[in-house]
This record gives structure tokens, sequence and C-alpha cells, in this order.
């Protein structure tokens, strides 16, 4: 029953109506209702439940989302491919997920972009791509973790401003430009580790000082 509902699981179920209200009525009081109403949710509770506004119901959005992409990908699935496919058919789960609320993205954008919102929009972002990492099956623990997702993040805010106004059959255009950064992402981690192999066994001096100051015993 609604009423037993705490306002975690409140605002996980009114997320996505209010997401399809804000189309036509913004992030505002008016989306936020009518999803309550329809979700036969006192409208004072919804309230309480955003009661930091519009970054809280595009958080919430932003947050089913990745459940969603997560359920239609799961680990069963993603393991039978390899980590560029991976990487793609993550993100073209969000696209597809989003594609019915492109204009409710458009806006969220907006309002993210505001100065006083930029923090909560990086992370939002990066909770995001790292959640897509981690399906793929990262387990970088090193700056590895935050270089692939700092790539990750660049090339998903450039897919979505292609795809906010793509009106190829299919989102042609942005699979397209999707599939290219994609290709620059793994060009740069086999370089990158192509660079590391040739270095490791190089002399460094920071282990031959540290050999000085503490020799083996």
């Amino acid at each position: 029953m609604t009423q037993d509902l705490t306002l975690d699981e409140i605002r996980d179920a009114l997320a996505e109506g209010i997401a399809a209200n804000a189309a036509f009525d913004g992030w505002g009081d008016a989306a936020r209702d009518m999803a309550a109403e329809a979700a036969g949710i006192d409208r004072d509770v919804a309230r309480l439940a955003f009661a930091d506004g519009a970054v809280a119901m595009i958080d919430a959005w932003f947050a089913a989302i990745d459940r969603r992409m997560a359920e239609r990908l799961p680990s069963e699935t993603l393991a039978a491919m390899k980590i560029r496919a991976r990487i793609s058919a993550l993100v073209e789960a969000r696209l597809a997920i989003v594609a019915p609320d492109r204009e409710s993205l458009r806006r969220a954008r907006a309002i993210l972009a505001l100065p006083q919102n930029v923090a909560q929009a990086a992370r939002l972002g990066w909770r995001s791509v790292d959640l897509m990492w981690r399906l793929a099956g990262d387990t970088a623990t090193d700056y590895n973790h935050y270089t692939k997702r700092t790539i990750l993040l660049g090339v998903y805010a450039a897919t979505i401003t292609v795809f906010l106004d793509d009106e190829s059959e299919g989102y042609a255009e942005t699979r397209a430009f999707l599939a290219r950064r994609i290709d620059g992402i793994m060009r740069f981690e086999k370089a990158k580790a192509a660079f590391g192999k040739r270095y490791e066994h190089r002399p460094s001096l920071s282990r031959f000082v540290g050999r000085l100051r503490y020799p083996a015993l």
C-alpha cells in the first residue's frame, strides 16, 4: 500500500511518471503532483519526498534509468561480449530508455547546467558512468579507475547532445557518433596498456632511492 512506502520508495515510484510529465510541464510541482495522483500517492507526501525540487526529481529519474539499464543487460548477457561491445550496449540501452522522454531530458540538462547545479550534475554523471564500467566488468582501483570514467563521461555527454537533435531513422546518426567515440576509448586504452608494458621494467629513480633508504634485509 502506498501509505506504507518510505520516502526513498516514493521517489523511486514517481521518478518515471514525473519525467513523462516534465516534457510538457517542466521539472516542477505540476509534473510531480500529476505523477503522485496517477500513482495514488498523497501530493503532500510527494512534495516532502522531493523537498529539494527539480534536481531531486532529476536525480530520481536518472537513478531509475540506471536500474533499467542494468536490468536490460544482466551480467550473463554482457559476459558474452567484448569490452567495447559492452560499453556500446550499455550506452545504447540508456538512449533507448530515455528516447520517449527526450524533451524531458533536454529540460533536465538545462536545469543541471545552471551554476548552482553543476556539482550535482557532475555527481549524477559520474554515478552513471561508474555503473556502466562496473557492469562492463571493470575492477580497476588505481588511476585507471578515474581515467576510464572521465573519458566515458565525456563521450556520453557528447552523445546525448547529438541524440537530442537526432531525427535520423533509429537514431542512426547518434549510433554512428557513439561508435566512433567508443573506438577512440578503446584505442586509448590499448595505447596506454602498451606504454605501461614498455616502461614496466625500466629503471625507476623512485625505486632506486627507496632501496637506498630501505635496503633489503
